[in-house]
């Protein structure tokens, strides 16, 4: 589904890095790992995603070994929307960055935004709320970059976004999916609750290409 947007050939392979900083190979392997750093510049990063980290190896450098969950959806939420859900252009950018500026929901690039369908919620004209589309694979796509302004928590924002994302990714016909940090309880409730369930646990490895 993004084969478009990948670099790099069949040992390793990357989203650029002005709009996801993932990367897939094809193994662990020094030749695949060479592959992967041929595609960063000095002091590039990309994450890793499988069951087991993954270790330094030539000019990779390993940042950090993130234990994730990976939850799945099969189901609609029909409840009623919470708040103007519109749909956010290139236009809206500056403010989604500033609202991931405030919100830390995880990596999100100016770029991201070509990925799929981003929404967002407006109060007196400012982004208080946005969840998107990033990674897409046949029959799935991932949803990503929730976030709601520390001022705006507990209002049924973000909710309402995952549903709405929800129900036009299964009327695509594929199945949503999204990725948390496994000591996020809170995220996790929230996303039970919605009709997610556990697929499986993984570790994300944030590799650094070494400065010459």
């Amino acid at each position: 589904m993004h084969s478009k947007f990948a670099l790099g050939s069949d040992l390793a392979r990357r989203y650029p890095a002005t709009i996801a900083p993932m990367a897939g190979v094809r193994e662990i392997s020094d030749a695949s790992l060479n592959a992967l750093a041929a595609l960063m510049t000095p002091g590039d990063v990309v994450g890793l995603f499988g069951p087991e980290p993954v270790l330094e190896a030539g000019d990779l450098l390993v940042m950090a070994h993130k234990h994730i969950e990976q939850m799945t959806c099969d189901r609609q939420d029909n409840s009623p929307h919470i708040g103007h859900i519109t749909e956010l252009t290139p236009a809206d950018v500056p403010d989604m960055l500033h609202l991931v500026e405030l919100t830390k929901p995880g990596p999100f690039s100016a770029g991201a935004i070509v990925l799929g369908s981003y929404l967002g919620i407006r109060c007196a004209g400012n982004l208080i709320a946005m969840a998107g589309e990033r990674m897409r694979f046949d029959g799935f796509t991932e949803i990503s970059a929730v976030c709601t302004h520390p001022g705006f928590r507990g209002c049924g924002y973000a909710s309402s976004l995952v549903r709405a994302l929800v129900r036009q990714i299964i009327a695509r016909g594929e199945i949503p999916f999204l990725h948390l940090y496994s000591d996020n309880t809170i995220a996790a409730t929230l996303y039970t609750k919605l009709g997610f369930a556990l697929q499986r646990r993984l570790i994300v490895t944030v590799l650094r290409r070494a400065n010459l």
